[in-house]
């Protein structure tokens, strides 16, 4: 195992953490039943994406010998798991450029991207299990006849869409049906916020280049790791404990810039799973050292109603040594050393508690490792504090008016 959590600057006494785990015994122990409804990617890396995944790298080929634009329409789950990784993983062979679109309204970004479509040899992957989701759908209507116009016909256009839907029903799984689209499915048991390791996000990983059979070995690590018996659950029992000890908000900071994006998908994660029935902790993200240039005062002195959870990569990829100045001699990785302790002391002696998540490397397999313990740890909080980690039943809400003003 490559991600270590230290929990010993929360402020919680050992004796409550263990007083917890036969309650996160039972949670996890629901999630590996099979008997839990949408709990399908628990499973998922010790076999199922496996029985797949020469499919997917034999597609993935494909749309690198016949593209130079891979162009993704999806929105939430079905775009920011593979967003993350294409920003944060290193390309351990030929890509080519993913552009994403269908995850905002926003006209200029639209036009942008259409501007590029047009100019470059593109195929179109449109991910939605239902085929109706509002930003996705509108971007294929749109995306399509350029397809078309470039191609000659709607024949010669759907060679170039692919699809990634429910298995059986839907309006994209019709359309695809209809039209003849290269189809693959996501599994019905899977919610699009748990779905970074089915096609939704392993055939865009692989089209960028990513070793998505080294992520998937990591994930399996994982998922298997005996330490789920002893300490790796430490990390959902201090966020359970410390909102119910009254801290509102998770400020989880990424200590490398390329893990930016990651803050994104974590948002989701754990906005959509446990921000439920008046419960859970308000995930937001800080990248270091950067946003410690404009929230560090706040984190410092501000009120105190927050946790910290920083996420540590320790050894860097190359070696960087500064010339001249100040620290002249040292290497980045060391300045970033001392931010990274300068930071936990710092905020120890205002009593705030943290939270960190190390991993050696940022490379596929502790990525794939990393993603798995996020998803599984925000599960057993959500289990925790009695809510269904796998609904997101407030969703609907906006989405109704929304249709009301445009009808």
């Amino acid at each position: 195992m490559n991600i270590r959590i230290n929990t010993d600057k929360t402020g919680i006494a050992k004796s409550d953490i263990e007083a917890l785990r036969p309650e996160t015994g039972k949670a996890l122990d629901r999630l590996w039943s099979g008997n839990e409804p949408m709990t399908g990617w628990v499973q998922l890396p010790t076999g199922a994406c496996h029985e797949g995944l020469e499919y997917i790298l034999n597609l993935a080929d494909a749309v690198k010998n016949e593209a130079e634009l891979f162009v993704v329409l999806g929105i939430g789950g079905s775009y920011l798991g593979a967003k993350a990784a294409i920003e944060a993983l290193p390309k351990y062979e030929r890509g080519i450029p993913v552009k994403f679109l269908g995850n905002n309204l926003c006209t200029d970004y639209f036009w942008e991207t259409i501007e590029e479509i047009k100019k470059k040899k593109t195929i179109l992957c449109v991910i939605s299990k239902s085929g109706n989701t509002m930003e996705v759908r509108t971007a294929f209507e749109i995306v399509k006849p350029l397809l078309v116009d470039r191609y000659g016909s709607e024949e010669e256009a759907a060679k170039r869409i692919i699809a990634i839907t429910d298995a059986e029903k839907g309006s994209l799984r019709e359309e695809a049906n209809e039209k003849g689209y290269t189809s693959m499915s996501i599994p019905a048991d899977i919610g699009g916020r748990y779905s970074v390791l089915t096609p939704a996000g392993l055939l865009p990983m692989a089209v960028s280049g990513i070793d998505v059979r080294a992520l998937l070995s990591g994930a399996a690590e994982m998922a298997g790791s005996p330490e789920w018996d002893t300490d790796l659950t430490d990390y959902a029992i201090c966020r359970y404990l410390l909102q119910q000890r009254g801290k509102e908000v998770e400020f989880i900071e990424l200590c490398h810039s390329r893990l930016a994006y990651l803050g994104e998908w974590i948002k989701q994660l754990y906005g959509e799973s446990e921000g439920k029935e008046g419960s859970g902790l308000l995930p937001t993200t800080l990248t270091f050292s950067t946003d410690l240039h404009s929230m560090g005062q706040y984190l410092q002195q501000g009120r105190q109603i927050f946790m910290e959870t920083m996420l540590v990569v320790d050894e860097p990829s190359i070696q960087l040594t500064i010339p001249a100045g100040p620290q002249e001699g040292k290497t980045i990785a060391e300045l970033s050393e001392a931010m990274v302790k300068g930071v936990i002391e710092a905020h120890r002696a205002e009593g705030i508690p943290i939270v960190e998540i190390h991993m050696d490397r940022l490379d596929a397999a502790e990525y794939g490792q990393l993603l798995y313990y996020l998803e599984t740890s925000c599960a057993i909080t959500a289990m925790l504090s009695g809510v269904n980690p796998f609904d997101q039943p407030g969703v609907e809400s906006y989405k109704a008016e929304m249709h009301k003003l445009l009808d």
